[in-house]
């Protein structure tokens, strides 16, 4: 009988310098997430601003070429306003979202290749042959979160891109998708143009 309740004292110790030594990692993980939050917003911020740059581009080309000189610098300033107005809304959600997915998404990634020692070092952030290793896993580490904030945030940003286009060409005094009428036929609205 002592045996036995040897064992189980055994198993119970066991498990719980088991237990003990999963949660002191996940700790790690957590603090190393934390510290990893100034990277999580550029990252978020990259995306916000990935996102309107094609509409700031177009927006551009337009205001350079279609609109009357004496009128771009107030133009300019309302589709600057346009944008920030995008950005403002835009990056609090995305940021939001990031760095709430963040311990989820780079957390087993962290657990499942690195050890505790390594996570200690990796927080410290010594020059070790860890900053490697680190490295080598970071672009995985990003493209998960980048899929992820992407998929989580798509729903709430596509009708502000949306939104953002439509308000820029009205800033610009540019025609925009739906303002013109559909004409019937194959034709394109823009036929007009060859003359």
């Amino acid at each position: 009988m002592k045996k036995i309740k040897l064992a189980v004292l055994a198993v119970a110790l066991t498990a719980s310098s088991f237990s003990w030594a999963q949660d002191g990692k996940a700790a790690l993980v957590k603090q190393f997430v934390d510290l990893q939050r100034p990277g999580i917003e550029a990252l978020a911020r990259a995306l916000v601003q990935q996102a309107s740059d094609p509409i700031a581009q177009a927006g551009s080309g337009y205001l350079q070429t279609q609109v009357p000189a004496e009128k771009r610098e107030a133009a300019a300033k309302a589709a600057d306003a346009e944008l920030k107005k995008y950005f403002d809304e835009s990056f609090p959600l995305v940021r939001d979202k990031a760095l709430a997915v963040a311990p989820t998404t780079l957390g087993p990634i962290l657990e499942q290749n690195f050890t505790e020692e390594e996570l200690k070092q990796l927080v410290a952030w010594i020059s070790s042959p860890l900053a490697k290793k680190y490295q080598d896993m970071n672009p995985q580490m990003q493209t998960a979160l980048t899929k992820k904030v992407v998929e989580d945030t798509r729903a709430s940003i596509e009708p502000k891109i949306r939104a953002l286009d439509a308000s820029v060409a009205k800033a610009l005094g540019a025609p925009t998708a739906g303002a013109a009428p559909a004409q019937s036929g194959n034709a394109p609205a823009k036929a007009p143009a060859k003359k």
